[in-house]
């Protein structure tokens, strides 16, 4: 039997819980929840942090290479040669490999990752109505040229950029769906493919068509009960940019349209992706494809007080993941624990493949056949120098470095999924030394070079 195509759409900053079918019935989203229905939703998948504020880099770097964050290169702003790529290994394995969309870890790795692709953002966020995008340059010599910029929180200005072309008055949800949609109506080749279809929704700044906006009423819109006006402490990063795009203290209307808004990307998100997919399924290949769906970090949005990713709360390491396609069961969620890195082994295992010896993450290919099946029993958080953090089925003990001063929270994750109540002084001291020991374990496994009593 030929091996099958395999199908991926990434999306930015999309948080676990926004699939209305697995977890919330406030956002409209029938194409995501028809994946879910078709294939197994893992519903404790998560990215193990960032190492830098633009969280999204670190954590593309580990998807495409299976590797930890402490076992990538810097902060995946490159990928090291030695580290072999998704994309790169399936052309090994007779795929065409296609690459659309955003691209936050360099030109070179894009081109040793695909064969061809087309609409290449080479960045982190823009103006989704005006992509500076690439066009796929063979000898990687991509262009570079001045565009002007904003972050939503200053004066836009002009910064370099990688650009060939800039589509005015077309959302980059539709530029890259279209992209997608033209390479499945085009292409020829007979062996399979692995297309990546990598969106820069929802990411701010959130725009979108007003068929999207005018669906969600922000007044309708119930505010999470972790909402909070302020964040209870200095946790070392709030004065980031993300925490910039709305006023302090937090004003539960603001809040209330930022969530709109957000879902509002999201219904766009899904309705392009099932253009994508009623295209697949004209080429008659549908059944024959893996198709993963997940999110490289989730938000705040007003959460604990916080509006970004740079923290490791559920919400913001908490990432969704769904696999369909032949031979995976359908209509399951698995609850085990698994991080995004380890998809591309789970991949390799699907299609039959070796693992390649740089990938450190480890399959879960097993759990979609049997969800009792054994797996990660402990995960490690880490964001930059001043968070840490283990998560076990029963616990999270965080640990904050800041200004020289050490922070403790823990939670009951039974009791206390949406992580509000601070435990910590409450507990015997033989369970946080048995969480403390297993923070370290990990730390050291992962080959973090901020093992406890290190200074920041």
């Amino acid at each position: 039997m030929n091996k099958p195509n395999i199908l991926f759409f990434f999306t930015d900053d999309q948080r676990f819980n926004t699939i209305s079918a697995i977890n919330n019935t406030q956002i409209h989203t029938p194409v995501m929840d028809s994946l879910s229905r078709n294939g197994t939703a893992f519903t404790n998948s998560y990215i193990m942090g960032g190492s830098c504020d633009a969280v999204c880099m670190p954590s593309r770097a580990m998807l495409h290479t299976g590797r930890g964050l402490f076992q990538i290169c810097g902060k995946g702003e490159q990928i090291q040669p030695d580290h072999t790529l998704m994309g790169e290994h399936f052309q090994s394995c007779g795929y065409s490999s296609y690459g659309i969309g955003k691209w936050h870890n360099g030109t070179s790795s894009f081109n040793r990752a695909f064969q061809d692709g087309d609409e290449i953002f080479f960045g982190g966020m823009d103006d989704h109505w005006n992509v500076p995008a690439c066009h796929y340059c063979a000898d990687g010599a991509y262009p570079v040229s001045q565009v002007l910029f904003d972050d939503g929180i200053g004066t836009p200005r002009l910064r370099d950029a990688f650009v060939d072309h800039v589509t005015e008055k077309k959302h980059s949800t539709d530029l890259f769906a279209d992209a997608a949609i033209k390479y499945l109506t085009n292409r020829n080749e007979d062996n399979p493919f692995f297309m990546y279809v990598s969106f820069m929704a929802p990411h701010d700044p959130r725009t979108m068509p007003q068929k999207y906006k005018s669906m969600y009423n922000p007044e309708d819109i119930k505010l999470p009960e972790n909402f909070m006006t302020k964040h209870p402490f200095d946790n070392g990063d709030l004065e980031v940019r993300d925490e910039l795009l709305a006023t302090r203290p937090r004003d539960p209307k603001e809040i209330q349209r930022h969530i709109a808004e957000y879902y509002a990307m999201i219904s766009h998100l899904d309705d392009q992706i099932g253009r994508v997919l009623d295209t697949l399924r004209s080429t008659g290949e549908y059944e024959n494809t893996i198709i993963i769906l997940a999110g490289d970090n989730g938000l705040a949005l007003g959460q604990h007080g916080l509006m970004g990713k740079q923290n490791v709360y559920d919400h913001s390491v908490h990432v969704p993941l769904i696999i369909g396609g032949p031979g995976i069961p359908k209509k399951q969620l698995c609850d085990k624990y698994v991080y995004l890195y380890d998809l591309f082994p789970t991949l390799c295992d699907l299609i039959g493949s070796q693992i390649p010896e740089s990938i450190t993450g480890k399959s879960f290919a097993h759990c979609l056949k049997n969800p009792d099946a054994a797996a990660r029993q402990a995960m490690l958080f880490a964001y930059r120098n001043i968070m840490r953090a283990v998560q076990t089925k029963d616990h999270k003990l965080i640990r904050y470095t800041v200004k020289g001063e050490t922070i403790h929270q823990l939670f009951d994750k039974h009791s206390d999924p949406l992580e509000l109540n601070n435990i910590y002084e409450d507990v015997s001291e033989d369970l946080i030394l048995s969480l403390t020991d297993q923070l370290k374990a990990l730390q050291e496994k992962a080959k973090d070079p901020l093992l406890e009593g290190v200074p920041s």
